[in-house]
């Protein structure tokens, strides 16, 4: 009973920015009274972000989506004035997808793991070990939703507190100040988190050490700080135990695959992923499919381009769609074989290439971006200075992460190219679009908040 009720709470504090959540809940509900309860406040979060229409969901209201939109990965077919307004670069102040999908699911994940970091560090009922464990878990997707955020709508509220009188009044930080604390979080959550999968039974769905060098990598890279960026990434590619590539690419995205650091459990029933159910086509697309120009990004023979993508037909039309996920789902006498992804090795291989390449390690960075290559039945690499190299791995991201958490959005904005790719592709591409507006909504009740320019 309690667990429900903290469930509630967090999730009606979805917009805590602006309303003021009840203040005696926690503490009337006990959550924090032994292990189990306190360990379910946190699994409670994953439940949340896995769930219809959140960031993990996999359904049209989610991060993959709305970034494949944005970039150059989707057509939209959708009649949802809100999700379209992505696919054109030309979202609304008052859109809903933006206001509460993204906005304020990740602030409310924030809070709710703000809410276990605080209410497990004056528990004196919940073990040792497992307030180490959910403290660092708790760290981790704080971090996890900063960085979003950040990514997202630029310069964004810091939130490390419930205390409403003080998140209420919170303007926006700089990237330099979010990225500082969402290191902190992570290097802490690092070292407080298991080095291996026992706590989840040996299910790959809760975070540990693994994971949490993971997520550094790539902020390091964000950063620019090229030399932390190898070291983690390098990291996990040196644990052989532990991960792997495949060299079937129809096993990567398969539960427990050794290709995973993160990974998420469905929670609909009768379901696998909702990317499977949301983007595999059985009729003419309604929401979104494939656009021509990541189609044509690939090269003759990349194993990428045949197992990753599949095709219907209707009417003499052909439609693309991503084929990561193979099980469409609906029928509860169906098992489930496959997670949600959120972490897995080849980016760390695509990471180490990058921080490589701009610490001038040729050699180092098409050694690691070969890897990648010959797992997709390609040729070495031709690129043999910085700035070739560089083009290279930005496109072997694109084609190995595709329709993967925003990841080639990201990487347009981050390398500057943006306007030079998108703006050609775009006909209403405007170079303020890069950053998403900041929800009217938020502006009106935080006289602190200023909007993004463009909007």
């Amino acid at each position: 009973m309690c667990v429900l009720a903290l469930s509630t709470l967090f999730y009606s504090c979805k917009k805590f920015i602006s309303i003021d959540p009840p203040t005696t809940a926690l503490v009337g509900i006990s959550v924090f009274s032994d292990n189990t309860t306190a360990t379910a406040a946190v699994t409670g979060i994953y439940n949340r972000m896995m769930e219809a229409n959140d960031q993990a969901s996999g359904l049209s209201q989610n991060i993959s989506t709305f970034g494949a939109l944005s970039a150059d990965e989707f057509i939209s077919y959708s009649t949802t004035a809100d999700l379209n307004e992505f696919y054109e670069n030309a979202i609304s102040k008052t859109n809903g997808y933006l206001t509460y999908n993204l906005w304020g699911n990740l602030y409310s994940y924030i809070y709710s793991a703000n809410a276990i970091i605080e209410g497990l560090s004056t528990s004196k009922t919940v073990s040792d070990a497992v307030k180490k464990q959910l403290t660092g878990e708790s760290k981790f997707i704080r971090a996890f939703c900063h960085f979003y955020l950040l990514n997202l709508f630029g310069d964004v509220p810091l939130i490390t507190t419930t205390n409403y009188q003080l998140t209420a009044k919170t303007g926006r930080s700089a990237p330099t100040l979010v990225y500082q604390q969402v290191i902190a979080d992570l290097k802490e959550a690092e070292s407080m988190l298991a080095s291996d999968y026992s706590y989840s039974k040996g299910e790959r769905i809760r975070p540990n050490q693994w994971a949490a060098s993971a997520m550094l990598a790539r902020v390091y890279l964000y950063t620019g700080d090229w030399a932390n960026a190898e070291a983690e990434s390098g990291k996990l590619i040196g644990n052989t135990t532990m991960f792997s590539l495949l060299s079937d690419l129809n096993g990567v995205f398969l539960k427990n695959s050794q290709e995973t650091i993160l990974q998420l459990m469905p929670v609909s029933p009768g379901f696998n992923t909702m990317e499977g159910y949301n983007y595999i086509l059985t009729t003419v697309p309604s929401i979104v499919s494939l656009n021509n120009q990541l189609l044509n990004s690939f090269e003759p023979g990349d194993y990428r381009r045949n197992n990753w993508i599949d095709s219907l037909t209707v009417d003499a039309q052909t439609y693309y769609y991503p084929f990561k996920y193979k099980a469409m789902g609906g029928d509860p006498s169906i098992p489930v074989t496959e997670y949600a992804m959120f972490l897995r090795l080849a980016e760390q291989f695509l990471i180490r290439a990058e921080a490589r390449a701009m610490q001038n390690n040729i050699a180092g960075a098409q050694d690691d971006l070969n890897v990648i290559r010959s797992r997709a039945g390609l040729s070495s690499t031709t690129a043999n200075d910085q700035a070739a190299l560089l083009l290279a791995i930005e496109q072997e991201r694109k084609v190995e992460l595709f329709t993967e958490w925003g990841n080639r959005w990201f990487d347009l904005k981050r390398s500057g190219r943006a306007d030079i790719v998108l703006g050609p592709q775009k006909p209403g591409w405007k170079a303020t679009a890069a950053l998403y507006p900041i929800p009217l909504y938020e502006i009106q009740n935080n006289p602190q908040l200023s909007q993004n320019p463009g909007y």
